[in-house]
């Protein structure tokens, strides 16, 4: 049975001069649009409605920001790779989120989500490879675990462990399976 934490919404920022005053390690996710980031945050907060969910790519387009029990924050970024927005609106995004990740002290450690239903994408190779040219610390999560068959997931993650490497977590919105060793994770660190 995967321990819960007490979560809630804290505020929506869209740069890094609007985000919540606090001393509690955060995790950015990073992903392509519709690749699970709000499911993950909805449960592992045991909650289907904390975060808002959509199957329209590209409608968190700003940093929401979820309190879990006072030990750490989520910070929801929008997500690459799919936006029917302007040019110039992306560009904004770019700005502040690169802003964000670079500036803000709180940060732990960057999320990446990885489709596990799909090799990895060329986006999601070219987030990682900016990440890692600032040297900032990131772990994995290969999620869509239950849309699968565990040797698919298997293969996936062994996939992304051989483009990225580090540490790589299944996840599944609807099989709390996984996500109790994403939770310990971090609360731990």
């Amino acid at each position: 049975m995967a321990q819960f934490l007490e979560a809630k919404f804290v505020k929506s920022a869209e740069k890094l001069s609007q985000c919540p005053e606090s001393e509690l390690p955060e995790f950015p996710l990073l992903g392509r649009s519709n690749v699970g980031k709000s499911s993950f945050i909805n449960a592992i907060a045991n909650q289907k409605h904390l975060a808002k969910t959509s199957n329209t790519p590209g409608k968190t387009r700003l940093i929401n920001y979820f309190n879990f029990s006072d030990k750490f924050m989520i910070a929801d970024l929008p997500g690459y790779g799919y936006a029917k927005v302007s040019k110039t609106a992306q560009n904004q995004w770019q700005k502040y989120l690169e802003e964000y990740l670079l500036k803000r002290e709180q940060l732990t450690s960057l999320i990446q989500f990885i489709d596990g239903r799909h090799e990895v994408q060329k986006n999601d190779i070219q987030m990682r490879e900016w990440v890692l040219h600032y040297n900032l610390p990131v772990i994995t999560v290969v999620t869509k675990a239950d849309c699968i068959s565990k040797n698919q997931l298997q293969k996936s993650i062994a996939q992304v462990r051989k483009v990225f490497g580090g540490e790589i977590f299944p996840f599944s919105a609807n099989n709390s399976y996984y996500n109790e060793e994403i939770l310990n994770y971090l609360t731990n660190l």
